[in-house]
């Protein structure tokens, strides 16, 4: 009974801990995302759908579901964020964002760090399994979760087929790991992260132009847009908040982005990348920050830069490379301004992740570094392909220590060109015959990023099809597996949903899509795919919603 009580009040204790970050007015578990919970039969009013934070494997549930009706003695310490909860002899002390707790000064680990959404606390569901004994039943037909107290009967709150424990627990007895399908060693049909890039360069995907100052029109097309991609079964989306030099937020460092106003430098009258992280969370899905990191511009007008854009400020840090303007990652003060862009977002907004593309060094082309590559040399390195990819290995490793300087928890990944080096070229590379390679063309050495764990994942963009025969899908999955096997780095893969229907060999039916997920699937080393991107999945070509709405085991 002790051991109860104790558990109870750090229950409670994590609740308060959430409540005192916000409060979210009350939703239904439909408003706040696709998957339900119910107790002993009886559905539980969620605030915020439940999650997986890919990186702990955990998936993650609204404290404030099974914790109500409890009282006790509390305290809440602003400045520290911590909570004390006295009852009787024993007293607990949680913190926010902490990974343990303690009951009456001994350690009691959460296996993942608590966490805010929507102003309501988010617990391990597998914490949740273990310390209270409840089964845990996962419905893929109804999307619910079921938290049994011993009883029997249909959990499910009324749903019918589709129901089984998901992978990990002991099949009704009790405790036990918790994953929600596709999210562990089963590496089934969910497959773990499924986000879409949304691109707002040239407004391809968001906002339109026609809203271009209508803060309330891009309002409701994001709004729009997240529920389209939340019901073909994404759980993340990678908006681009830096797509050339400016910023879908109120920044030092870059001008507001031409996309939301026209004109570059014309604030809105909201902040977007609040609106959308607040909106996005509240859905249970994950916001990813993209950053184009060395475009400076998609062209060479000057005229058209606000006066506090980089290429007006630092003329000295841009590079013409075939009409578009880069920052020149030789340069150390260039790559330093870049680091504080990204560092800016991620100590400011609460988004799960920082995304980088491939916009390293042009991939062909003249790019004008000489006098870079003679200034900034201090170790005298003879080849300069060699010394560009040691400028990005460093731009990296500092963007890799910035992000987590403050935010040990948050994802920090890179999306590179799907093709490392070809067999050919090296013999450790891939089985291809890629024209493009990311170390040879764009001197980003993904290999040594994974290998000295610079980044939390990669995300290859493995835009072939399986009858492509330079670069088959297949032994790309099976190159890119093998090369993060045993590192702890994640692998997502780069989906072309952009290609479905094109005049591309292998692409003239969806159900390529579906091939190549059942395909990864196969490999726990991949932990998610992402689609590029939002504008073309929602143009359902050849049907792709339906058949991802079918792989993801969602009801029709």
């Amino acid at each position: 009974m002790k051991a109860w009580q104790g558990i109870k009040w750090l229950l409670l204790a994590a609740l308060l801990v959430g409540a005192a970050g916000g409060a979210g007015g009350p939703k239904t578990a439909e408003a706040a995302g696709v998957i339900r919970i119910f107790m002993d039969g009886e559905e539980l009013v969620s605030d915020v759908a439940p999650y997986v934070v890919p990186k702990a494997n955990v998936t993650m549930v609204p404290l404030a579901v099974i914790s109500r009706g409890m009282g006790a003695n509390v305290s809440w310490d602003g400045p520290s964020k911590t909570v004390t909860i006295i009852d009787g002899p024993s007293v607990i002390t949680m913190a926010s964002g902490a990974k343990s707790a303690f009951v009456n000064g001994a350690e009691v680990v959460l296996g993942a760090s608590v966490q805010a959404r929507g102003g309501r606390i988010m617990v391990p569901l597998r914490f949740v399994g273990e310390q209270l004994g409840l089964t845990v039943v996962w419905n893929a037909v109804d999307a619910t979760i079921a938290l049994q107290n011993g009883a029997s009967g249909n959990p499910s709150g009324g749903g019918t087929g589709g129901t089984g424990s998901p992978p990990g627990t002991d099949s009704g007895q009790g405790g036990g790991p918790v994953t929600l399908p596709g999210t562990g060693a089963g590496n089934d049909t969910l497959n773990g992260l499924r986000g879409a890039w949304i691109s707002t360069v040239y407004n391809l995907d968001w906002p339109t132009k026609a809203s271009a100052g209508k803060a309330e029109q891009q309002k409701q097309e994001f709004l729009t847009l997240l529920g389209e991609l939340q019901a073909m079964g994404m759980n993340a989306v990678f908006v681009q908040v830096r797509p050339a030099g400016d910023a879908f937020y109120p920044s030092t460092l870059a001008p507001w982005s031409e996309a939301l106003s026209g004109k570059q430098g014309t604030a809105p009258n909201y902040d977007p990348l609040a609106f959308m992280i607040e909106e996005t969370h509240k859905r249970g899905m994950e916001f990813h920050a993209w950053f184009n990191p060395f475009r400076a511009s998609v062209n060479t007008k000057l005229d058209n830069l606000a006066d506090n854009h980089v290429a007006k400020l630092h003329p000295e840090w841009i590079v013409n490379a075939g009409g578009i303007l880069y920052v020149n990652p030789g340069i150390p003060e260039a790559r330093q301004h870049i680091v504080d862009v990204i560092a800016e977002v991620a100590n400011g907004y609460d988004v799960d992740g920082v995304h980088l593309d491939d916009y390293f060094y042009p991939s062909s082309g003249t790019f004008a570094d000489d006098a870079a590559f003679a200034q900034y040399n201090p170790s005298g390195i003879k080849d300069k392909g060699d010394w560009r990819r040691e400028n990005i290995n460093a731009f990296v490793r500092q963007v890799d220590a910035a992000v987590h300087a403050t935010k040990p928890d948050m994802r920090f990944g890179i999306s590179p060109f799907g093709v490392w080096r070809n067999k050919a070229v090296d013999a450790s590379g891939s089985d291809t015959k890629a024209g493009v390679t990311a170390y040879d063309s764009m001197n980003a050495d993904v290999r040594t990023w994974i290998k000295q764990g610079w980044v939390d994942y990669v995300a290859p963009q493995l835009y072939w099809s399986f009858q492509t025969s330079a670069a088959p899908y297949g032994k790309l999955v099976d190159w890119w597996a093998q090369e993060v096997r045993g590192t702890g780095v994640d692998l997502y893969i780069g989906h072309a949903g952009h290609k479905v229907g094109g005049k591309e060999a292998g692409w003239q039916s969806a159900q390529e899509i579906i091939d190549q997920l059942r395909y990864s699937a196969q490999y726990a080393e991949v932990k998610g795919n992402l689609f590029f991107s939002a504008k073309d999945l929602r143009k359902n070509p050849l049907g792709l919603i339906e058949a991802l709405r079918q792989y993801n085991g969602m009801a029709a």
